[in-house]
């Protein structure tokens, strides 16, 4: 009995621990022409790696029909388009705090119209390497044979390792990029392009960085101007960002209402916080209960017993 709490109690620590030290952020498949499964909706609710992520993608999401060598999908899609943000959190979308509305509004629409879409509500990025480069690194272990699509073009301010590919410097250039591969590209061939936040200026604001919702949705409407199907998967990553730290202590998502956090201006409890919660419920009521066993027990070890009693005396 005492083996089996203890199992329980070191098991309910190590979650704890992993919840509250990793830092996740969302990500979202989405694709108005494309089906790579019958759900038309489904969400994955496992904390995963972004190389887990990336073989989801192909597998769970059906990208392996489209970006790996040697596999043809009876719906080709002509472009397929990965966007890296820097803004958005798991908490940041579960409970809009800290989150652009613009931003997210616009995934929520396209997640809701699209014939397919899936959502990844707990990817931890990696604090080493750039999510952008593991994904494609990921996509091309996961393929195993390499990628299949016809043309690889990133924007510059990616970090790719490996591969000749072509660089993208602005909005005008992701939109020449578009309208040139529309008209050279052969028919059921998919193109990939990567684009990630940061070196783009607002088109609203001269000399001010234009905002991840902005970037986005200026890409969709050039490429359904085109008349282009396409598939499109945004993941944040804003361990690099400035204005969002790498971690978030569990203070934050239990103590709502502490000191340090009254500028959230938030009194709710999201998804994230009650798991916590549950957890260390869980935690604190093994380890009363592993303190009790431990106390029984020495409190029946201390017990002594007369080895030999005396006859009773007769009158």
């Amino acid at each position: 009995m005492g083996l089996k709490i203890f199992v329980v109690v070191m098991v309910g620590l190590v979650a704890a621990a992993q919840i509250s030290l990793a830092s996740t952020v969302p990500a979202f498949l989405w694709s108005p022409g494309f089906s790579g499964i019958e759900l038309k909706e489904s969400v994955n609710y496992q904390i995963m790696s972004p190389k887990d992520l990336a073989h989801s993608v192909l597998y769970q999401g059906g990208w392996s029909d489209l970006l790996c060598s040697g596999r043809k999908h009876s719906q080709p899609v002509d472009l397929a388009i990965v966007f890296v943000g820097r803004e958005l959190h798991s908490s940041d979308v579960a409970g809009n705090k800290h989150a652009d509305p613009a931003l997210v509004n616009l995934l929520k629409v396209s997640f809701t119209r699209s014939n397919f879409s899936m959502a990844f509500p707990y990817v931890a990025p990696s604090e080493v390497e750039k999510m952008e480069n593991l994904l494609v690194s990921g996509f091309k272990e996961a393929c195993g044979r390499g990628l299949g699509v016809s043309n690889v073009a990133f924007s510059e301010s990616c970090s790719i390792e490996g591969g000749d590919f072509k660089k993208l410097a602005n909005l005008h250039s992701i939109h020449d990029h578009l309208v040139s591969r529309m008209e050279k590209r052969t028919k059921g061939d998919t193109d990939l392009v990567v684009l990630c936040h940061g070196g783009f200026d607002s088109v609203k604001e001269l000399d001010q960085p234009c905002p991840e919702s902005e970037i986005l949705d200026e890409v969709i409407s050039s490429v359904e101007q085109l008349g282009a199907k396409y598939a499109a998967l945004y993941v944040s990553d804003p361990f690099k960002s400035i204005h969002y730290p790498g971690y978030r202590e569990l203070g934050r998502f239990l103590a709502e209402g502490s000191a340090g956090n009254v500028s959230a201006n938030s009194t709710g409890c999201d998804e994230v916080c009650k798991i916590k919660s549950s957890l260390l419920e869980g935690v604190f009521v093994g380890i009363v209960l592993l303190l009790i066993l431990i106390s029984g027990l020495c409190c029946m070890m201390g017990i002594d017993t007369p080895t030999r009693f005396e006859a009773p005396q007769e009158n």
